[in-house]
């Protein structure tokens, strides 16, 4: 890399600059307050952990994520978070070991070596939270109405919640007897929504006609609330599992709607977010306009049996940055500033730290800098007035 180019970062990693600097660190500390009021304790997990932790329960699907490296102290192999959510697990396996429900919310930097699809960044500014020890509907709809109370306090209008729950799909694959290289290419067919490629797989690993239509199905199945009710249809014949998952995810959604009268809920059975480590519904936000999701979670319980604790877990997560693209509020914008003159006088100290002490940024000039008060991004300055030191604009 030459000299000129030294300054330049990585494709991928962000930096944030004032004035967007501060509407982020505004926007922040009122969402860990929202979190706050709803009963979630912050934690702050560290930013490198050892290997075997980060890529253990929901981390397995984060292996090709995960940056390595090796522990000059001990020898083993340590990684830099890709996903705060089992950082959260491990938490509450062990240093907090709670009977009781643990309300868990988390914001930091992440670094992944491929962009996850929020914004195209490698680095986003993870924000979530995790309810521990509690395996019922309520807890999955407090998360969604968490999820929705944040973004409505942010500004961020249109959205859309879309749902699915991984038993039907987990079930139906159980039902059928696919081995585990069949439900994973049927897996991932599905999710490319590929019908010719999903009919070549069942006609080759399912023998049985009605476990290969209902598989099939599953392609058909996303919309509005009828795809709840065709489903029941669609999926008949199929064993208890399947129809659990599937009055478990209408029964969430019924009390979501209930809670949140106006929100737009959609369905689709054949979205799979997080499969290999979700265990119940699954859950995407929309909004208009934005190709990805701004903000996913779900159900995954017994992750943190890998930690000696097999509790019932569900969540979210999403990053701040795209979400403080979408929001339309501007958190006050800058409060403007005051300019002290680089004189040295006790009563002008004094007048310093009063307005400091009301709230007032003020900067004091150094002698001999260059530029004055506009240049210091200052839009009032301290003068001498009769005998005190009064505000004037600038």
């Amino acid at each position: 890399m030459s000299s000129k180019d030294q300054w330049l970062l990585p494709e991928g990693i962000e930096e944030v600059l004032p004035p967007e600097a501060w509407r982020l660190e505004r926007a922040r500390r009122e969402l860990l307050d929202l979190f706050e009021r709803w009963g979630y304790q912050l934690i702050m997990p560290p930013f490198i952990e050892y290997l075997e932790s980060l890529l253990t329960g929901t981390g397995n699907d984060l292996d090709l994520q995960t940056f390595k490296v090796t522990d000059q102290l001990s020898g083993r192999m340590m990684g830099i978070r890709a996903d705060m959510t089992p950082q959260a697990a491990r938490i509450d396996a062990h240093p907090l070991h709670r009977d009781a429900p643990n309300r868990l919310c988390y914001m930091g930097t992440v670094l992944q070596t491929r962009s996850d699809g929020f914004g195209g960044s490698r680095s986003p500014l993870q924000v979530g939270a995790e309810l521990f020890g509690h395996a019922g509907i309520e807890s999955d709809v407090e998360i969604l109405s968490l999820v929705l109370e944040a973004l409505a306090m942010l500004e961020i209008r249109d959205v859309h919640v879309n749902l699915g729950h991984v038993g039907i799909f987990r079930g139906l694959a159980r039902d059928a007897g696919l081995a585990t290289t069949q439900e994973n290419e049927l897996f991932e067919a599905l999710q490319r929504k590929a019908v010719t490629e999903i009919d070549e797989i069942l006609d080759a690993a399912v023998a049985d006609d009605g476990q290969r239509e209902r598989l099939a199905a599953l392609a058909a199945l996303n919309g509005g609330w009828d795809v709840l009710y065709g489903a029941r249809e669609a999926l008949d014949g199929a064993g208890p599992g399947v129809m659990q998952a599937l009055e478990n995810l209408r029964a969430i959604a019924e009390r979501l709607q209930q809670r949140v009268s106006d929100i737009q809920l959609d369905f689709d059975l054949a979205e799979l977010r997080g499969y290999k480590y979700q265990t119940g519904m699954v859950f995407a936000v929309f909004v208009p306009g934005s190709g990805r999701e701004i903000a996913r979670g779900g159900r995954y319980d017994a992750v943190g049996e890998v930690f000696g604790r097999a509790r019932p877990a569900t969540g979210f997560s999403t990053d701040l940055r795209t979400l403080m693209d979408l929001s339309e509020r501007d958190f006050g914008g800058h409060p403007g500033a005051i300019f002290a003159p680089a004189i040295h006088d006790a009563t002008l100290d004094q007048r310093v730290m009063d307005l400091r002490a009301q709230g007032e940024t003020v900067v004091c000039g150094l002698p001999g800098q260059s530029g004055g008060a506009a240049e210091s991004g200052c839009d009032r300055i301290l003068d001498r007035g009769a005998g005190d030191w009064v505000v004037r604009p600038v």
